[in-house]
């Protein structure tokens, strides 16, 4: 039996990726900063981080949504970014957080001013507009383009021309057009239209006119009053298919076995043609490798033969547009050879050539010539490349790319092998190829070197940037290709050099900052990104928005979900400025941040893990500064679906019953489906097959039942699954008889079902056998099914012996009855034979009552009345109804009745638990039933009145109390007195330092007792207790608090008691104090005594004091064994013993003599630090199985099964220096099994001498030796600094050199380079000397996570991006004297 991992709810949102942190503006709370300074953090917090990739996942259309990403920054940039945001943490708090870095403008470094504008650039944040159409409608857009043409419109001259060109914003956009970069003015020719509401232009060419005449480049224009979006330019081109000139071609001559060209040289055409090659009659020419047409066209022969004769070539193209074909004057062919009659036998010879006396030759390429070329490609298209060779024999064509190999996953053979290509091609596809030419006289290679260019790609594309007024935002436009494109900025259509200037906008290269954008700010911006080989055009409005907040999503949500869970509501929002959202519970004023809640910036609230406590209604509110909106969600918590009695594995005969089991407790208020799979898939349930809401039962078990079976229990919000394993064994009896030797199978259906002998209450069924399938028939099994209570489902009626065709059937009143036969082998059951013919009882008034009549109170002041409910065959009429009474047994009142159709009634505004007398009759349209037992029902409890009075408690010792007390008055229970209840709890131990948990704990009594006992407290600790009357409603008011202190006690057993051998003279001890004192300690007794084998010595006691752990037994000799056995003690006297041995000799188990009966022994151990090998020794026969099992000291057990002859068995999935206990058994008998014996594994690497490291005499050394290196390098300092003088350097990170210019004051840099920084150091901003991050600095590595050192410290793996150190930046003066100047001093 097996529960699988995999549980699923419904109701679980899954991980959710925490977003980055939402910031404030730094501004806020915050003193003026002092004229021409910066503040970093200022500028820092402009905007929030980015949002993580689940933001579009949990509200699409989400206020908050940043349209611009991160950008891609150099590996400086980002190193400079880092350390400002280490040194100047921005966002609320930021302040206390850490230093604000504050800098004169004019002596900022170059870095400050690139980390400050990265800052700016990298968080700007912006809104996105909801896709609901009512937010869509409802605010103001500039334009965007939505649809155009191809930047190479190609046009079929025969047809109108459409030029698209659509357009959205609000209000919507007009359009104009112009053509080769100048006004096109549609309304002067009247071919010309523009399409309605769209600025897509139609070209009319009905009433005449030439298409040629409107070639050129067009570009459309989308314009309303925010601003001007552009098209593509948009190249228009007329489809040309020119005809074939005239031309007479001669035969062309050839000797056989030579190589031949046909070229084709088509028409130029536009597009270009599609080529293929025809005879005269429209017959394709075959191709293969030795004739193949090539990617331009032309036919190539590697070596022509003389049935080439036998057909004419001719060239034809295929033009798109027109769709028509036109076709080349044929070629024909005049073969020479040597052997003039074209014997068809000779195609197959094994060397044709010889036999038609052609002379072979190495091969020589065709196509291309010579043996290098070079081609170049652009970055996303096909490479082709193409080697087509003549010889004889026709050569083969191999590939190559000289050093390296083809990208299996693009590049793929044509042709024949004659050419390669190559998809998507990228930079790393450029080098050299080479084609191989071969055949048997030889080989030539041809060399062709790819170069890689690219028309522009995007990095990143400027996006739609709506921002609220105020806020700062920014365009990026980052394009790549080869050669490095160029970028240009438009705004509306015009360069941006040539606009209006705006103060709040700033270009930076591939970047556009807004700074306290404006309604004005509105327009629509263009990046033009272009080299050599093409061109982008983006379009990317600046739109400013002021909107209330709203919410987007539906109001009054229900969640369900699983308890325990992980869950996530949603709380989609719109406005600008970007609201606020603060989630509240039930009303509560306390917003929901923090602990088990989780608040994210789109609008979600993660509930981490879901309690009962959780469900209720939680309300999401929005605010800015234009008003506030908030919506309301339910959550309700449901219990887990649980299968808690699992099917089991088991073993089965063929032919027998298995059931398994499968019981599931589940919500009830979640609709339960338990289905059933076989081998992971769904199981049918078929005749031999009974699925009840707990089980499975397979009758006549056959060998294909065997497998896998899984219950499978779900509801709408989650599941539970259990797996078990059947196994059927094979019936092993050796057939008899010829019969029993034939194959056996299920019998085959009853048929010709017949029903005679129609009696009020019996019928005679009739049926004929069907072949038993060489298995006799044992039984018939009658189903019946009617069709008024349930129909379509069959029951069984009745079963038969097998030897009989024909039964008497007993029947019921008022059952339209249908019958069928299945017939019962040992193999198993048949197919249900066809139904009978029907046949209806008459009906009669019920001869029973309903069973299992209860009345029970579900409230303090009703009563449901329940029954079980009749079936049909006991209905015995139409409308069959119960007639339900009640009345109160004290009283003997009137009965009360109501007559139901259904299985229950509840009776209202009942006193609370008294008693009734209840009956309930069936009755149908023929009549009652008989006179109904009376049955006794209660109404409903109500919770109890009053506590148990005068509890009185006495010590019986320092774990039990016993307990007394007064009855309570039965009228105050209001109920069935089920039993009294004692509730008490451990309020702290008398040991002042000793923690105890405060739960509660109860002990129940039972109604008619007066007294009892609480066992199993806590020795030496003070308890409350408090005691309740229990009815079948709940608890009642609880009695007066009573306080009771326990004596001391006798302790625990010692925790984790270790014996340890390290050498064969002593024996280490060491023990944990007792988990429950009990009392307080007053030391250890400790009795060990030596043994070996059955020789036993005398004991030795040892006492402690409390506070020794440990203890070491020197060794009276080294083969006995010792059993050590530790206590504690209180003043009470000892608590429980632990008790332990010393492990036995490691390789050795003690010989004894090979007994008479079976056994095993003398099991030999040889571990070594992973792996041991295992011998023994035993009396069984030869193939005899045995199993290992070998268990560590963290309980974990395992077993390998061997054969006897397999010794010696080695176990290879041990751990260093751990000890495992071992015995060998008899693996069909477990009970002859070895002793079991312990060993221990060696430890990986053994250091037995003391560690240099922490010797005194080698510190002190070591601290001596640094002190007189500080001293001589003071010294060398103090030398090398006269004569000159040195000012304190302000920039950072620069090192002294002889480059640097003098001071004012007539001082110099001295430039000698003893003078420099060490190697390995830079001057700090403040003067200090830090450490240089060194190119191979194992420390900077050390934390990377990727590098690893082996065994034998060498360093492995690759170095890993270094990690930027901590700068201490802040307030601190640039001016600080640093340690050099300090030294400098001196001189």
């Amino acid at each position: 039996m097996r529960r699988l991992a995999a549980r699923g709810a419904a109701g679980d949102a899954g991980e959710v990726a925490a977003p980055a942190a939402d910031s404030t503006h730094c501004a806020q709370g915050r003193s003026p900063s002092p004229p021409r300074l910066i503040d970093v953090c200022a500028i820092w917090d402009t905007g929030v981080l980015p949002p993580t990739a689940d933001w579009k996942g949990a509200s699409s259309g989400v206020a908050g949504a940043r349209l611009n990403e991160a950008e891609t920054l150099s590996s400086i940039q980002e190193a400079q970014l880092e350390r400002l945001e280490v040194a100047t943490p921005c966002g609320p708090g930021s302040r206390e957080r850490g230093p604000v870095l504050r800098m004169a403008r004019q002596q900022l470094p170059p870095w400050v001013h690139a980390a400050i504008l990265l800052c700016l650039l990298s968080l700007g944040r912006a809104i996105e507009i909801p896709m609901d159409p009512s937010i869509q409608n409802e605010l103001s857009q500039p334009p965007t383009i939505t649809k155009q043409s191809v930047k190479d419109h190609i046009v079929d001259p025969r047809d109108n021309i459409l030029i698209e060109c659509e357009a959205k914003g609000n209000p919507a956009p007009s359009f104009h057009w112009t053509r080769n970069s100048r006004f096109f003015n549609i309304a002067k020719d009247p071919r010309v239209s523009m399409k309605r509401r769209s600025g897509t232009l139609v070209i009319d060419f009905r009433s005449g006119g030439r298409p040629e005449e409107y070639e050129g480049e067009y570009q459309c224009f989308a314009r309303n009053k925010f601003g001007t979006a552009l098209s593509n330019r948009i190249r228009l081109q007329v489809s040309k298919s020119p005809l074939w000139p005239k031309e007479n071609l001669d035969p062309v001559v050839v000797q056989e076995g030579a190589p031949l060209t046909l070229q084709c040289n088509p028409p130029p055409g536009l597009p270009s043609p599609v080529i293929f090659w025809m005879s005269s009659t429209m017959d394709p020419i075959t191709q293969d490798k030795r004739v193949s047409q090539g990617h331009n066209g032309d036919l190539y022969f590697s070596n022509v033969m003389l049935q080439d004769m036998q057909t004419d070539y001719s060239c034809n193209a295929r033009f798109h547009f027109t769709h028509t074909i036109q076709q080349k004057n044929a070629f024909t062919l005049k073969v020479l050879t040597n052997h003039p009659h074209n014997d068809s036998s000779l195609r197959n010879h094994p060397d044709m050539y010889s036999a038609r006396g052609v002379a072979e030759r190495t091969p020589s390429f065709m196509y291309p010539q010579g043996t290098a070329s070079s081609q170049m490609v652009l970055r996303g298209m096909d490479l082709l490349l193409e080697c087509i060779a003549s010889g004889v024999p026709t050569p083969d064509i191999a590939w190559y790319k000289k050093g390296g190999d083809l990208p299996s996953d693009k590049a793929k053979f044509e042709n024949f092998n004659k050419a390669l290509r190559i998809t998507n091609v990228s930079e790393e596809d450029s080098g050299e190829y080479f084609c191989l030419a071969s055949n048997k006289m030889g080989s030539i290679r041809h060399t062709i070197s790819v170069r890689v260019k690219a028309a522009p790609y995007w990095l990143d594309e400027p996006k739609n940037l709506i921002l609220a007024p105020g806020e700062d935002g920014r365009l990026v436009c980052r394009a790549s290709g080869n050669p490095k494109p160029t970028i240009q900025w438009m705004v509306n259509g015009e360069p941006l050099q040539s606009a209006p200037p705006n103060p709040n906008r700033e270009v930076a290269g591939d970047t556009i900052i807004f700074r306290d954008t404006q309604i004005s700010s509105r327009a629509v911006y263009q990046c033009n990104t272009s080299n050599e080989h093409g061109y982008l055009l983006a379009n990317a409005f600046v739109s400013v928005l002021d909107v209330p907040p709203r919410m987007l999503s539906p109001r009054n949500q229900l969640i369900r979900v699983i308890l325990y869970n992980r869950t996530r509501l949603d709380c989609p929002f719109f406005g600008s400025p970007i609201p606020t959202l603060r989630w509240f519970k039930n009303g509560q004023g306390s917003n929901l941040d923090g602990g088990n809640y989780h608040v994210y910036e789109n609008g979600s609230l993660e509930i981490k893990m879901i309690r009962k406590e959780d469900q209720g209604i939680y309300t999401c509110v929005a605010t800015n500064i234009l008003g506030k909106a908030e919506n309301q969600v339910r959550l309700e918590v449901k219990d887990p679906t649980r299968i808690f009695r699992m099917p089991e594995d088991q073993v089965a005969k063929r032919g027998t019953t298995v059931q398994l089991e499968c019981r599931v407790k589940h919500d009830p208020s979640l609709k339960l489906t338990v289905s059933w799979l076989k081998d992971d898939e769904p199981l049918y349930i078929g005749n031999r097959m009974k699925k009840e809401d707990d089980s499975l039962t397979i009758f006549g078990v056959a060998e294909r039942d065997q497998g896998s079976y899984t219950c499978v229990a779900s509801t709408e919000l989650d599941q539970d699954l259990a797996k078990a394993y059947l196994t059927v064994l094979a019936d092993q009896a050796t057939p008899t008889n010829r019969l029993a030797a034939l194959p056996k199978g299920r019998p085959d259906r009853p048929r010709d079902l017949e029903l005679t002998d129609l009696a009020e209450r019996s019928v005679r069924l009739t049926w004929i056998p069907g072949d038993d399938n060489n298995s006799p028939i044992t039984d018939y099994v009658v189903q019946f099914e009617e069709d008024q209570f349930q129909p379509g489902v069959w029951h069984d009626h009745s079963k038969f012996p097998g030897s009989v065709n024909s039964a008497v059937l007993q029947l019921s009143p008022y059952v339209n009855y249908q019958f069928r036969v299945i017939a019962i082998n040992e193999v198993g059951s048949s197919h249900p034979s066809l139904p009978s013919e029907r046949y209806r009882t008459s009906g009669a008034p019920p001869e029973s009552n309903p069973a299992d009549v209860k009345g029970e109170g579900t409230r303090k002041n009703n009563m449901e009345i329940t029954w079980t409910p009749m079936n049909a065959t006991s209905a015995f009429g139409p409308n069959l109804r119960y007639i339900v009474k009640w009345r109160r047994r004290e009283t003997r009142e009137s009965w009360n009745n109501v007559t139901v159709w259904g299985s229950r009634y509840v009776v209202g505004q009942t006193p609370v638990y008294v008693p009734y007398e209840i009956r309930v009759q069936a009755e149908n349209d023929f009549g009652k039933g008989p006179e109904p037992d009376t049955v006794i029902g209660y109404s409903g409890e109500d919770y109890p009145r009053a506590a148990p009075t005068d509890v009185k408690i006495r010590v019986l010792n320092s774990t039990a109390i016993s307990l007394q007390w007064n009855r309570v008055y039965s009228d105050t229970v209001q109920g069935l007195l089920r039993e009294y209840r004692a509730y008490y709890w451990r309020e702290s131990s008398l040991l002042k330092s000793l923690w105890v948990s405060q739960k509660r704990q109860q002990a129940s009594f039972p109604g008619d007792r007066l007294r009892g006992v609480v066992p199993r407290l806590f020795p030496y600790s003070n308890y409350k207790l408090e005691m309740v009357v229990v009815n079948g409603r709940g608890d009642g008011p609880r009695s007066e608090t009573k306080e009771f202190t326990t004596p001391e006690g006798v302790p625990s057993a010692p925790r984790r008691f270790r014996v340890r051998q390290p050498n064969l003279e002593t024996i280490n001890l060491e023990w944990d104090h007792p988990e429950h004192p009990n009392g307080i300690l007053t030391g250890y007794t400790l009795r060990y005594v030596a043994f070996n084998g059955t020789k036993v010595g005398k004991q030795i006691v040892e006492n402690f004091s409390p506070n020794q752990t440990k203890f070491t037994v020197q060794r009276a000799d080294p083969v006995s064994r010792y059993r050590f056995t530790l206590s504690a003690r209180t003043q009470v006297g000892s608590g429980e013993a632990v008790t332990e041995e010393s492990p036995a000799p490691p390789n050795e188990a003690t010989p004894t003599a090979a007994p008479d009966e079976q056994s095993i022994w003398n099991v030999t151990v040889l571990p070594n630090s992973k792996w041991a090998n295992i011998t023994w020794k035993h009396n069984f026969g030869p193939g005899t199985d045995f199993v290992v099992e070998y268990i560590d000291s963290n309980h974990t057990k395992k077993s390998v099964p061997v054969k006897a002859q397999a010794q010696p068995v080695q176990l290879t999935d041990l751990y260093p220096g751990m000890t495992y206990t071992l015995r060998v058994y008899s693996r069909d008998n477990e009970g002859i099994s070895s002793t079991v014996i312990t060993f221990m594994t060696s430890t990986a690497y053994t250091n037995n001498q003391a560690d240099i490291a922490t010797q005194g005499w080698f510190i002190g050394l070591m601290c001596a030796i640094a002190l007189l290196v500080l001293i001589l390098l003071i010294v060398c300092f103090i030398k090398r600094s006269r004569g000159g003088k040195y000012p304190v350097r302000e920039k950072k990170d620069v090192p002294l050199g002889p480059e640097d210019p003098k001071e004012e004051d007539g001082s110099f840099d001295y430039s000698d380079e003893d003078n420099k920084p060490l190697q390995g150091s830079q001057t700090s901003l403040d003067g200090t000397i830090k450490q240089q991050e060194s190119d191979d600095s194992l420390v900077d590595y050390g934390e990377g996570g990727e590098g690893q050192f082996n065994e034998d410290g060498s360093f492995i793996g690759q170095y890993t991006v270094k990690k930027d150190k901590e700068e201490t930046e802040g307030n601190e003066s640039s001016e600080a004297t640093s340690p050099v100047n300090a030294i400098y001093s001196l001189a």
